[in-house]
């Protein structure tokens, strides 16, 4: 973190960083210094951050969405707090007594704030915009995001669109579960129906993304899955996001909130069946059952898990991601 602060101060035109790694293995992208003030710009003028807001920056500065933090308030005049990347930034005593204005959290954050500290929900209301991302935001974490009055947003981008270049409401009025590009983002789709985004944070050229959408019109897109995630079960194509959707919201109305997540394991007779694996987590039959037939009725038959499985901790990325890869060789 150190070094990269002195290096921006010091003028550097280009930076190195490198992917997650949550899609297959981290690999180094080079980002120029007019890149990542544009993405910087555009967030501020998009969230209203003035100079003088406070911003806490709490996320891995290593990867993209730390440094961007860095970045806005060095290019926005924001002073901060910098903490380590810890699972309640709130209750650490070096942010005890302050306010901010702006912070980006992982959904793992967000939730250990609002179910063990509630008393720092008070902290949160007094932003100006909460950004949430690094992986879904679950139906169980949207239910305990709507008492929070400052608004949250859900964000969408990667390492090679320099953070993020839309982003979604998650609470009060605006709620919705599509997402908005930023002002100058150019949005297309190819011919699997993948994103695929141009602006001046790619330094305009094209990023061609994995990720399957339904494109509403050239600024708004509902984010269905990964075409690289995709679970080919007795020849039909099963795309895993919508199926954790629905089981995580059927476990919620039954009190439980676990991490979770839909694989393809190998089968001799359909080449892959749909499987659900859980963290430290064990269903009831009846749990189960009604995760099954909320499946079946809304995605068909195909799309049914045919078991489940439990693992003590899901593998993480060094972003805290899930690393499904590893997490599904526990299983095998």
């Amino acid at each position: 973190m150190r070094d990269f602060l002195d290096a921006w101060r010091s003028g550097q035109e280009r930076f190195t960083l490198h992917t997650s790694g949550s899609t297959g293995t981290p690999k180094p992208i080079e980002l120029t210094r007019a890149q990542m003030r544009a993405s910087a710009h555009l967030t501020g003028q998009t969230l209203g951050l003035q100079p003088g807001d406070a911003a806490l920056v709490c996320l891995n500065t290593n990867y993209i969405a730390g440094i961007m933090m860095l970045v806005r308030g060095l290019e926005l005049g924001l002073p901060m707090t910098i903490v380590e990347p810890v699972s309640n930034p709130l209750a650490l005593p070096e942010v005890a007594g302050k306010s901010f204005a702006f912070t980006a959290l992982v959904p793992l954050q967000l939730q250990t704030i609002l179910t063990e500290t509630p008393e720092k929900k008070a902290v949160l209301d007094g932003m100006k915009a909460i950004l949430v991302g690094g992986a879904a935001t679950s139906p169980a974490l949207e239910a305990l995001i709507q008492p929070i009055t400052a608004p949250v947003y859900a964000t969408y981008g990667m390492t090679e669109t320099v953070s993020h270049i839309a982003l979604r409401r998650l609470n009060g009025p605006d709620v919705s579960d599509v997402f908005t590009a930023l002002t100058g983002v150019d949005l297309g789709t190819d011919e699997r129906g993948c994103l695929h985004i141009t602006s001046a944070a790619t330094n305009f050229e094209r990023i061609q993304t994995n990720d399957v959408v339904d494109l509403i019109d050239p600024m708004h897109f509902r984010l269905l899955g990964r075409a690289d995630s995709v679970i080919n079960s007795g020849g039909v194509k099963v795309q895993p996001e919508a199926i954790e959707r629905l089981i995580q919201s059927t476990l919620a109305g039954a009190g439980l909130a676990p991490r979770l997540f839909i694989a393809g394991l190998p089968d001799d007779r359909l080449g892959q069946r749909v499987v659900l694996v859980l963290e430290n987590c064990s269903l009831t039959d009846a749990q189960w059952a009604a995760s099954q037939q909320a499946v079946r009725d809304v995605l068909g038959p195909y799309s049914v898990p045919k078991s489940w499985h439990t693992v003590d901790a899901f593998s993480e990325t060094a972003t805290g991601k899930i690393d499904r890869q590893a997490t599904v060789a526990q299983i095998r």
